[in-house]
């Protein structure tokens, strides 16, 4: 699978199992919350595909994994399976609900439930003894406030040291949250933007601050320090490229690592906003200017220890997968 490949995979983001079964527990992060999903490896490269209806099918025949398209074969490789959420984290929502109403975002549709402490523990002691455990991750949404979740989790955070693997954590911020968190154990914070168009933010991520997300990845930065501090944004929303690069240069110069992830549309969601996903051209155009913004700012794709950049499933990661 060469880099082209993948992101014609990641245009499509679905897959259909033929005499298989999704490899573990649906999502309860983010946008596809809810939705099963399947991680493909071919050569160097991972790509993580949604259980759903799609052009796309994946098979296995002789010893190896196919995705076809017709009787086109697109990839050929084999399924690796996740640990918790990806290969090697325990990648964990803490808080399957949220009190913010995020346009493309399932989980306040689904209000799901919230973990314990104990149970964040458990699951990762189950990870560990795989021997494969080689990242904690925790992201919630928010069940009272931004302020009583970075509590919680600093909470969690300073029980999970014991496991002596890198804590990275992604939370809505506060004032307090970059402080709070790193005496709490995280190394990487990843605070989400979603869309760098201050217009669309408004209407899409409703009773949340744009100005104060970017103010605390900024202050994050000194805190953390490089290649530690990142901000998921979605490709799909109806941005136009000019404000997307304009962003991602911005973001870089602050030493901020954005993840570039092409929208998912959520059944839960699809009739509450105008979603397309991107294009495997714009998404390998998006992803190859974010990789030579990073390199204008010393940044490097290939050096965080935690939550998206070192999974690869979901997005063209540079430095890894270009």
């Amino acid at each position: 699978m060469d880099t082209a490949t993948k992101a014609y995979l990641i245009s499509v983001g679905t897959v259909e199992l033929q005499g298989l079964t999704p490899q573990g527990p649906a999502s309860t992060a983010g946008p596809s919350a809810g939705e099963g999903s399947v991680f493909f490896k071919s050569g160097d490269r991972i790509v993580r595909l949604t259980v759903a209806p799609s052009r796309l099918r994946l098979v296995f025949e002789g010893e190896e994994h196919l995705i076809l398209e017709g009787d086109r074969v697109v990839a050929r490789g084999h399924l690796v399976e996740p640990l918790l959420h990806c290969p090697d984290q325990a990648y964990i929502t803490v808080s399957e609900r949220c009190i913010y109403d995020c346009r493309f975002c399932a989980v306040p549709k689904l209000m799901g439930p919230t973990k314990s402490k104990e149970k964040v523990i458990e699951m990762v002691r189950r990870a560990a003894m795989t021997g494969r455990l080689k990242a904690i991750s925790l992201t919630s949404g928010v069940e009272v406030s931004p302020e009583h979740e970075v509590e919680r989790i600093a909470e969690i955070a300073r029980a999970l040291k014991t496991f002596n693997v890198p804590i990275g954590i992604s939370v809505c911020p506060t004032e307090r949250s970059n402080e709070i968190l790193r005496r709490a154990g995280a190394v990487e914070v990843k605070y989400n933007l979603e869309t760098l168009d201050p217009d669309i933010f408004q209407t899409v991520c409703p009773g949340l601050s744009f100005e104060d997300i970017k103010n605390a990845l900024a202050d994050a930065v000194g805190v953390f320090g490089i290649n530690r501090v990142f901000t998921n944004v979605i490709v799909g929303l109806g941005e136009s490229d000019r404000v997307l690069l304009q962003g991602i240069d911005e973001l870089t110069e602050m030493g901020v690592m954005p993840v570039l992830r092409a929208v998912y549309p959520h059944p839960l969601r699809i009739a509450d906003l105008e979603m397309r996903r991107p294009s495997a051209e714009r998404i390998l155009r998006l992803a190859e200017h974010l990789r030579r913004a990073l390199d204008r700012n010393g940044l490097r794709g290939d050096l965080p220890l935690t939550m998206c950049y070192p999974c690869t499933g979901c997005d063209l990661i540079p430095h890894r997968d270009l």
